[in-house]
């Protein structure tokens, strides 16, 4: 049937081609959103919160963890009287694991998570690390970063570490390291995007060859 074209152009980086008009699906904003703060966890007690959140029937639309706050976060949308109970049902379900409780500006809360506003200002090196929850702790413990924010229920990992520092080489869980803030040199030695495997180099490089033949789409960037 053909490539799954809006899935390659969206994941490509101008490498396939250049968009030129683009229309989005949008969902109306929720009527109420709460947020259950479980305090003063580590990291292997966070991806329990987070993992238990994420499984259970209630609905949570956000699962992240702060390490510098020590502190779980889970986020509920939708009607007012459902997120009510289930964050109630929640704070109730969460206390297993720690002291649960909701907290106010759940809007500043996961734009400033969305943002990683933690590293704002700070020297270094930016990553943006995807690996399996499961893996999120052994993760934290190699790449002993200068600092780290969890999301995605500990699948995406935030990773703030010293300028040139080759994070890639210090990790042994499977998973994928993209470098997204970093200086001219970092970038030209360690690259961007995580190396592909053999296979998968060699079909990215035929699907290159046959959308952008003469080279001239962001050549070099990923590969």
């Amino acid at each position: 049937t053909g490539y799954d074209l809006v899935k390659l152009m969206s994941g490509a980086h101008g490498t396939l081609g250049v968009l030129s008009e683009v229309s989005f699906k949008v969902l109306p904003m929720p009527e109420a959103v709460a947020t259950v703060a479980v305090v003063d966890v580590d990291l292997d007690v966070a991806i329990q919160v987070m993992s238990g959140a994420l499984g259970s029937p209630f609905d949570v639309t956000g699962a992240a963890y702060d390490p510098a706050a020590r502190r779980a976060y889970v986020r509920i949308e939708g009607f007012a009287g459902s997120v009510e109970y289930r964050a109630g049902r929640l704070v109730a379900d969460l206390a297993l694991l720690g002291a649960a409780q909701q907290v106010d500006d759940s809007e500043g809360l996961w734009r400033g998570i969305r943002d990683v506003s933690t590293f704002h200002g700070k020297a270094g090196d930016v990553w943006r690390i995807s690996v399996k929850p499961s893996d999120a702790v052994a993760l934290a413990k190699q790449v002993q970063a200068e600092a780290l924010q969890f999301d995605w229920g500990g699948g995406l990992v935030w990773a703030l570490m010293p300028s040139g520092t080759d994070l890639r080489s210090r990790m042994t869980v499977p998973g994928h390291a993209m470098l997204m803030r970093g200086a001219a040199e970092t970038r030209a030695q360690l690259r961007q995007f995580h190396p592909e495997p053999a296979q998968l180099a060699t079909i990215s490089a035929g699907l290159r060859a046959k959308f952008d033949p003469r080279g001239i789409l962001n050549a070099g960037l990923m590969g």
